[in-house]
């Protein structure tokens, strides 16, 4: 490519390659085919520019247009003066407080120092299961549903609205009411199987709407032992709230409040349960405080199941992963009670 080149070059110039190619110059440097090939190459003539064969008037305007665009008209504030039109001004506030960064006012242990640990007594084997006290305090579920952050509250709004568009407003309301129905009878059958009556309880899910859940936490049941308390209520003595267990009892050997939840859609991440790790937190913060229980625990479980039978997924919460989701309960109790 090189010689090709320079051949090019010297061939501007009138009898220049007929000095440079002397025969004692070509014998040395360039054998006698290389000459005749280059020769060959350089003696065609030079083909015409395609482009100059075009019609210029025909196409004068596209040209124009094409190569005398620099950039958009618009500019930022344009962008703005539409938007406002299109959509209102944009909604001032401030920018969400991460809970990470606060802590609470009144801060109280998630462990009770104080509290005595009374020795098993003979009817341990017997589940708990205490009435909710219909005092004046607040239920760790109203507390949540009141401190949505505004993110939560759009999802949950959004999702209402999607669900009213596909149902109409009386199926959303019948849709829901089965949630909870299936809810109830899914804790009903579990509390019949922790209470020995294995058998009935599975007959009974076999024809109605449970037995695809029975058969979601069928594995994690073989993991669960020495139930303490079931459906029971509690009350934290010092913070003022009341909650209902839905289960106390070992999960591989680690005695946790476990709280069994119902899903139409896959959660097999624990964030993917919203603030339910947060009222687990709340309820190990209340049996701890409440002079009820004989106990104190320091770990949780959430277990999602699935109406389909398929593996539900169990959110094991170890003490550290309780004690963040305790201070961040703690925050949103405080903002409840701000408000209150």
């Amino acid at each position: 490519l090189v010689r090709m080149q320079f051949l090019q070059i010297l061939s501007r110039k009138p009898g220049s390659l007929e000095v440079l190619f002397q025969i004692p110059f070509c014998q040395k440097q360039f054998p006698y085919t290389c000459l005749s090939t280059s020769a060959c190459v350089y003696s065609r003539k030079k083909k015409g520019n395609s482009y100059e064969q075009v019609d210029q008037e025909k196409y004068k305007n596209l040209v124009h247009s094409v190569t005398s665009y620099k950039t958009s008209t618009q500019t930022p504030e344009t962008i703005l003066e539409e938007d406002n039109l299109l959509y209102g001004p944009p909604a001032k506030h401030r920018p969400p407080i991460k809970t990470g960064t606060k802590t609470p006012r009144n801060w109280v242990p998630l462990i009770n120092p104080s509290k005595r640990i009374l020795p098993v007594s003979n009817d341990s084997n017997v589940p708990m299961k205490i009435g909710l006290q219909r005092a004046k305090m607040p239920s760790v579920t109203r507390i949540l549903q009141q401190t949505l952050s505004p993110q939560q509250a759009f999802y949950l709004e959004r999702w209402k609205q999607k669900k009213i568009e596909e149902l109409g407003k009386e199926g959303f309301e019948e849709y829901t009411k089965n949630l909870f129905l299936q809810g109830e009878l899914f804790h009903s059958a579990l509390e019949s199987i922790f209470l020995s009556e294995e058998t009935a309880a599975r007959d009974q899910g076999e024809d109605d709407v449970v037995a695809g859940y029975l058969s979601s936490v069928e594995r994690i049941l073989e993991d669960i032992s020495e139930v303490k308390a079931l459906e029971s209520g509690v009350h934290h003595e010092a913070l003022q709230y009341l909650g209902l267990v839905d289960c106390v009892a070992k999960y591989r050997g680690q005695l946790c409040v476990i709280d069994w939840k119902t899903s139409e859609k896959p959660k097999p991440f624990l964030q993917n349960t919203y603030d339910n790790p947060l009222q687990v937190a709340a309820y190990i913060g209340a049996i701890n405080h409440d002079a009820n229980y004989d106990f104190q625990v320091r770990c949780g479980l959430i277990v999602v199941a699935y109406k389909d039978g398929s593996p539900a997924h169990p959110h094991f919460m170890d003490p550290d992963l309780c004690s963040q989701y305790w201070n961040k309960w703690l925050l949103r109790l405080e903002e409840y009670m701000d408000k209150n």
